[in-house]
């Protein structure tokens, strides 16, 4: 169904209003509306009441009557704060309590929740569990974790201004947070819906690949300064700062590792995760713009609005990943796909040492590499717990 064009969203929660305390609101706590009359539980109410319970901050709140059956009940203002968890914020969103919540982002789009926690999507007819693996194999996730002398906090202990030492950092940290950050922009390029490309190039390559050359023409390039490296940047204050954190709390008997992270109350910690949030969101608008996004792999955003250049040679075949290990593959005509992805099979082709992020208009992640001596790729059905 479709409400005067447009499709249908809304998310819809099964709890008792009066299970819901009435004195709260957000950003920390639900408000509730509650109807004078409960309304019939069908598709036409809920079509009539989606535009009121904008998707985003709001709930179609229903429950179950002994004798006239499922009801809708009211409306519940949540706030917005839990899009940032969705896209793969640091906290779990404390505002919903664990009952049945029903996203629906389009018809046949449907995520069942418990809670914040997803249990189960539908999307164009496949149904898909979410998985406690990470949401990049660990071999693809090395393609795009920075590295080098400046992150070095990771194997030595950090010193405060004083030359006091902090705390040391988890190994296993850096790959983690890059996974989140990844998920952040991954996501939010899904739910723009209209298609994007990420070109990740070696941070020696980044002047070659934006000056005038064969492979890539970039209309918009960034200068080689501090808000260029934001992202980095980023991440270096976070990493001081729990290192600092952990100081503070007497962690001194082992590393700081990502659980520490995600239960820190530091006002600062969550301005930098904020900040981190606000800058993945800049990137994914950046692909909005005709042509792709190149970065390092070391998180420099160095421009944009690229075009892949044509005098590359065609390749007729590439391999699909079959398993997150990367051992199995199945060998593919480039035929079956659109230009988008067959550019990035052929920059990837000429160009070994790059990763291509292509995300379709349909809202599937294909990440191209070479890979075993040929152009690979794998597919990443769902990015994000916030399917779009």
């Amino acid at each position: 169904m479709r409400d005067e064009g447009r499709p249908i969203t809304f998310r819809l929660f099964f709890r008792e209003p009066d299970r819901i305390p009435i004195s709260d609101g957000p950003p920390a706590g639900l408000h509730q509306m509650v109807f004078t009359d409960p309304l019939p539980f069908d598709e036409y109410e809920l079509r009539r009441l989606s535009p009121a319970a904008d998707f985003y901050r709001s709930l179609i709140g229903a429950s179950l009557d002994k004798e006239k059956g499922l009801r809708i009940w009211g409306l519940i203002n949540s706030g917005a704060r839990w899009v940032q968890t969705a896209h793969g914020g640091r906290k779990i969103d404390a505002n919903l309590p664990p009952s049945l919540l029903i996203r629906v982002t389009g018809p046949g789009r449907l995520a069942v929740c418990k809670g914040p926690v997803t249990i189960v999507t539908l999307n164009s007819g496949k149904i898909a569990l979410p998985s406690m693996e990470p949401a990049v194999p660990l071999w693809l996730l090395e393609s795009f974790t920075p590295s080098g002398d400046k992150l070095d906090i990771l194997h030595r202990p950090a010193r405060e201004a004083g030359g006091k030492p902090c705390s040391v950092i988890d190994d296993a940290f850096l790959r983690i947070l890059s996974q989140q950050v990844y998920k952040r922009i991954v996501s939010m390029m899904r739910s723009l819906h209209h298609g994007g490309t990420i070109i990740l190039v070696p941070p020696e390559r980044a002047a070659e690949l934006t000056a005038p050359n064969r492979f890539l023409d970039s209309r918009y390039k960034f200068v080689s300064e501090e808000p260029r490296h934001r992202l980095r940047s980023l991440y270096m204050k976070l990493l001081n700062t729990l290192a600092g954190e952990g100081e503070r709390l007497g962690i001194i008997d082992r590393p700081i590792g990502w659980s520490d992270y995600m239960a820190s109350e530091s006002s600062a910690i969550e301005r930098l995760d904020e900040a981190i949030f606000e800058t993945a969101q800049f990137i994914a608008d950046l692909t909005s713009t005709d042509g792709a996004v190149v970065m390092t792999k070391s998180l420099e955003v160095v421009g944009f609005g690229a075009e892949i250049l044509g005098g590359l040679e065609t390749i007729h075949t590439v391999a699909r990943i079959l398993d997150d290990g990367g051992e199995h593959r199945q060998i593919e005509s480039t035929r079956q796909v659109g230009t988008r992805h067959r550019s990035a099979y052929r920059i990837c082709h000429k160009l070994h040492d790059i990763v291509v992020i292509v995300v379709s208009q349909d809202g599937m992640v294909r990440i191209v590499l070479w890979k075993d001596n040929m152009v690979a790729y794998w597919d990443q059905m769902v990015a994000s717990v916030l399917d779009l």
